[in-house]
């Protein structure tokens, strides 16, 4: 197959994706991080100025109505969320305000964003930024940038308007999210590639982070979805803060079932001439066998020469190495439960 330019620099050297459609709403109020305490599942309370984490809004079910990337900006909370959720997710953070001191402002068509990926991404982004006003949070050098946790940012400037650089690792790579003003936008995106970034589109991007084993939102992660069964506890939920929505479910599958769920997130690696199944294909233990899970995101990996994808099976049979069969329309794969990530990548997060 041919590989795409775009692929071998964010593997290599480092790629730029716009995810300027990604929702983005600031929560602003003296009361903003205890409001928000409550309504998701990660620990914001506990953010300071230049901090973030990862979070989900769950349903009283325990289901997921969305996931976020929360970014602790001083006098506001920020939230990068998917596009299909924006508009929801600000009627419900406004639905839910009574006496509180919070406001939310969208600022999806406002703000744009730009992913920077690869092993060069904290050199272009180092080049291209230069440091803000914000003391301790402004921008550093790019050893310190590499060594910030995810969704932990530093503010800085380009042509004299604020940039926020927050510490992404979607692909598995060191990468980086910068927002800013819409205005910004154009120089910003043609100056970041000038230092040799390459545009990455958002198939190629797919298969990336595929190849890193991440779920997103809401391809494997979706309202019919536990946080527990896609193994986001460490990432995304607190075990130590208050209440929550949906937080009674979790805590009784933690500490009444030890954890057990009835299905778990697996990655699954197919024969060299397999093709990659539809998300919606169905896995089984044999052929014309009652079906054990699904196949929710599939790519073909350049790097390993063979289709890999992640899915969700039965709890007993998600150890690895076990033997699967895909049905993907009228024909038959076999399939086998691989650990995730799929490649040994050295920027899989913190």
């Amino acid at each position: 197959m041919d590989i795409p330019e775009a692929y071998i620099a964010a593997r290599r050297s480092s790629a730029l994706i716009d995810l300027s459609a990604r929702g983005k709403l600031a929560v602003r109020g003296a009361d903003r991080a205890s409001y928000l305490q409550g309504l998701q599942t990660n620990d914001v309370e506990a953010l300071s100025a230049g901090e973030g984490c990862y979070a989900m809004f769950l349903t009283p079910q325990g289901r997921i109505e969305s996931d976020a990337h929360v970014f602790h900006l001083g006098d506001e909370l920020l939230l990068d969320v998917h596009p299909s959720v924006a508009v929801a997710l600000e009627e419900r953070l406004r639905e839910f305000v009574f006496t509180e001191d919070v406001t939310v402002d969208d600022r999806t068509s406002t703000w744009v964003a730009f992913g920077v990926h690869g092993p060069g991404a904290a050199a272009v982004v180092g080049a291209v930024v230069q440091p803000g006003t914000g003391g301790e949070t402004s921008l550093v050098g790019a050893a310190e940038l590499v060594a910030l946790s995810e969704c932990h940012h530093r503010s800085g400037q380009f042509a004299g308007e604020p940039v926020v650089v927050a510490r992404s690792s979607e692909i598995g790579e060191v990468g980086f999210v910068l927002y800013t003003a819409s205005a910004n936008g154009p120089a910003l995106r043609a100056t970041l590639m000038g230092e040799g970034a390459v545009e990455l589109d958002a198939s190629t991007f797919d298969l990336l982070r595929i190849e890193a084993g991440r779920p997103v939102f809401p391809a494997d992660l979706d309202s019919e979805t536990i946080p527990l069964e896609a193994g986001l506890e460490d990432r995304a939920i607190s075990m130590t803060k208050g209440c929550y929505v949906g937080q009674e479910v979790i805590v009784r599958i933690l500490h009444r079932g030890k954890g057990r769920v009835a299905r778990r997130l697996v990655g699954l690696g197919f024969e060299p001439d397999a093709v990659p199944p539809l998300p919606g294909a169905t896995l089984s233990v044999g052929a014309d066998e009652s079906s054990v899970g699904v196949v929710t995101s599939a790519a073909r990996s350049p790097a390993l020469g063979r289709s890999i994808a992640l899915g969700y099976v039965k709890r007993e049979l998600a150890d690895v190495d076990t033997r699967l069969v895909v049905q993907d329309g009228e024909g038959w794969n076999s399939a086998t439960v691989t650990a995730r990530p799929f490649l040994p990548l050295d920027g899989a997060g913190r």
